[in-house]
């Protein structure tokens, strides 16, 4: 009979083999701080209506700050951006103004949108939902630009990067 430990480090030795694209999520916390950071976990949810779930997860400064925050600002990160990555990925809120070191500027519902990621979108918050180590943000799109097809930065290039906060 295999385990429970086993099962999961099989589990999660299988699924560390998906290769799937990485996105930076940005918001404005209700009472105005800017906070962003790197995200793994995110995929359409819903055709009809649009719907788009984030997990962001409940040790990052970001979680914090969305936690009550109406938008979050969902960043297709290109494939070039590796300083970007390691900025919100690599460093905490907690200790660095990311926004300090990248070019930005104000989005709908005064979320940071990100110069680097010429495609994006800003999203409701409709739902808060608790999954283990991760909140999921249930979003509804606000406002969409898509300028420019691009490869997208994917998983195994970024898990190299040592994270600001543990997961």
């Amino acid at each position: 009979m295999t385990s429970d430990s086993d099962i999961h480090a099989r589990f999660n030795e299988l699924v560390g083999e998906l290769d799937y694209p990485m996105f930076i999520v940005t918001t404005r916390s209700d009472a105005g701080e800017l906070a962003g950071c790197l995200v793994g976990f995110a995929t359409q949810c819903s055709i009809d209506p649009s719907r788009f779930l984030v997990c962001i997860s409940t040790a990052n400064r970001t979680y914090r700050a969305a936690g009550a925050a109406e938008a979050l600002g969902v960043h297709f990160v290109p494939s070039t951006a590796t300083a970007l990555v390691e900025l919100f990925g690599g460093q905490t809120g907690d200790e660095v103004d990311k926004f300090a070191h990248c070019e930005w500027r104000e989005g709908p519902a005064g979320v940071p949108i990100l110069a680097e990621c010429r495609n994006w979108f800003v999203g409701s918050v409709l739902d808060r939902l608790p999954l283990g180590d991760h909140v999921g943000f249930v979003l509804d799109p606000l406002e969409v630009q898509l300028e420019v097809p691009q490869a997208e930065f994917n998983f195994h290039r970024a898990r190299r990067i040592e994270p600001g906060h543990e997961a």
